[in-house]
């Protein structure tokens, strides 16, 4: 028999926002995903070991497995070490305490609340682990 599930959460989610990928070469991934598939750099933060890259409404972040934020994800991807940081899901409307009141009553446990930069631009986000521990980031509007 199927799992009984209340009537949904006080959001409806809009779309995939960002996917970030851990890559072993920067160079060799920008190659396919610019040259291959057509994404354009949107933004380099070099201090973090961050490229975003354009991808329709959405965007694919590239980090290198050795630079300050890749190197937090342990192996570099392959048949041992994850590939995929976290993904980022676009939810309205951003009600905060709803979210959390509802997230809690499904006993999930939700991080802090920081003003991160998403597909649309800045604006508020939380993160969630999913039931096997894949980190799920739930992002709000982005900034007046």
């Amino acid at each position: 028999m199927p799992e009984a599930h209340d009537a949904g959460p006080p959001v409806a989610l809009r779309g995939l926002d960002h996917l970030v990928l851990r890559v072993a070469d920067l160079g060799r991934a920008l190659g396919f995903y610019v040259d291959v598939l057509g994404c354009a750099i949107e933004r380099r933060r070099d201090d973090l070991g961050l490229v975003q890259l354009r991808a329709g409404a959405s965007l694919i972040d590239l980090v290198p497995v050795d630079g300050p934020l890749g190197t937090a994800g342990g192996a570099a991807p392959g048949r041992e070490g994850r590939n995929l940081d976290h993904f980022c899901l676009r939810v309205e409307p951003w009600d905060e305490a709803a979210l959390r009141a509802h997230l809690a009553a499904h006993g999930v446990a939700a991080g802090g609340t920081a003003r991160r930069f998403g597909a649309e631009g800045f604006g508020p986000s939380i993160y969630v682990a999913d039931p096997d521990g894949n980190t799920v980031e739930l992002k709000g509007p982005p900034d007046a």
